[in-house]
């Protein structure tokens, strides 16, 4: 940690430079002696990156950055915000601390965070990143997180976890095995200390195959942003037996959406299909990757097209956790007659369809955007069919 780099000037200089090519900064001589050219582009580029993931540290400006990997990595300050809802007590330990984030808004919850980092270098910066934004109750340690556990002579009320996803022999990892720290691995021990786990996981992660690997898996929330899953949180507590409920969100601008079923009761659920009526609903991203296919339509009084198509209909407007349509017409698939509808532009969706949006927009030239909204897909009959909505919402 170069703290030459906080001087004004130096700041000063970063600032207005959020903008500038990195390659230009990289291939000038540095103006600030003691500090280099690759430090002033890390220092800009990280920045830059916080500019709308992590608007607390972008808006101080005596925050010190890591390399701009370590941003990448870490949550968003919305993401972070929703896991220190999750907790209580008066203790946590963070085996994986990175830049500070989730500690940083775990601290808001619970009396004594702390944060457990590997590398020193990004220990350093997150211990004098919490005094600056005057975190007192976070006591970072350069150590093992797994390591400082199983020595602590504490226990702690949660364990919070987000194992590394890059591997030097794989590359980028998704099961739980293949991370670090090997989460599956050391549960026996990290249970000693704690009866409470939250693991932060890649979206991509399968909920079986999760659940196979961890034990006592008591709630998976499935997080997204703007209807795009950033994270998957498990949370785990000692010697739970239930069923595992799943609870979807939403974050948006405006209103959040949530929806919370169990497993159980999905795989239990019989759907009901029609064709389509008056109205069409397509679930959010975060509610998708959950796979309540069956339950979020018999929950909002919906039928279903197909068994495979997750888009739904009624002939009443129901308020619904993603988008919903009026439908304006169906045109059963047929080359000349879609042609003749003359659409120029148009937002184009596919479910349970064999052609891509790309080799869809070729075949009938139409250019993306507008106020037209096409879903290619097909019905409860199996057959291929296009309906031609307007957006409610």
């Amino acid at each position: 940690m170069n703290k030459l780099l906080l001087h004004t000037g130096v700041q000063e200089y970063i600032k207005n430079n959020l903008n500038t090519d990195i390659v230009s900064v990289l291939l000038k001589r540095s103006p600030f002696e003691g500090i280099s050219s690759k430090e002033l582009a890390q220092q800009i580029e990280a920045k830059k990156k916080c500019e709308n993931k992590l608007v607390t540290w972008y808006s101080n400006p005596q925050i010190y950055y890591p390399n701009k990997l370590n941003i990448e990595q870490t949550s968003s300050q919305v993401t972070a915000k929703y896991k220190s809802q999750l907790v209580d007590g008066k203790s946590l330990l963070d085996i994986t601390g990175g830049f500070g984030v989730d500690s940083y808004f775990f601290a808001q919850k619970i009396e004594t965070v702390y944060h457990c980092e590997i590398d020193k270098n990004l220990s350093e910066i997150a211990a004098y990143n919490f005094r600056i934004l005057d975190v007192k109750n976070v006591t970072t340690i350069a150590q093992n997180g797994v390591d400082f556990l199983k020595n602590s002579k504490h226990n702690f009320d949660w364990v919070f976890i987000d194992p590394s996803r890059r591997s030097e022999a794989k590359g980028k990892v998704f099961f739980l095995t293949d991370c670090l720290p090997n989460v599956p691995e050391h549960l026996d021990e990290i249970f000693k200390k704690t009866n409470k786990v939250c693991i932060k996981t890649s979206p991509l992660l399968d909920f079986s195959i999760g659940i196979k690997e961890l034990q006592f898996v008591k709630e998976i929330h499935v997080i997204a942003v703007s209807n795009e899953v950033k994270e998957l949180l498990w949370v785990l507590e000692k010697n739970y037996s239930g069923e595992t409920s799943i609870k979807t969100i939403n974050l948006k601008k405006s209103k959040n959406e949530y929806f919370n079923f169990r497993l159980d009761k999905e795989k239990a659920t019989i759907s009901n299909y029609a064709q389509p009526s008056i109205f069409l609903y397509e679930p959010n991203a975060a509610i998708l990757k959950s796979g309540a296919f069956k339950i979020i339509g018999n929950y909002f009084g919906l039928k279903k097209l197909h068994e495979h198509t997750h888009l739904y209909t009624s002939s009443e407007l129901v308020d619904f956790p993603g988008r919903s349509f009026k439908i304006i017409q169906l045109i059963p698939f047929h080359k000349k007659t879609i042609r003749k509808l003359g659409i120029a532009k148009a937002n184009i969706t596919i479910r349970n369809f064999p052609e891509s949006v790309a080799e869809i927009r070729k075949r009938f030239d139409i250019k993306e955007g507008g106020e037209v909204y096409l879903f290619f897909t097909k019905n409860n009959d199996g057959e291929k069919m296009l309906i031609r909505c307007s957006k409610t919402n």
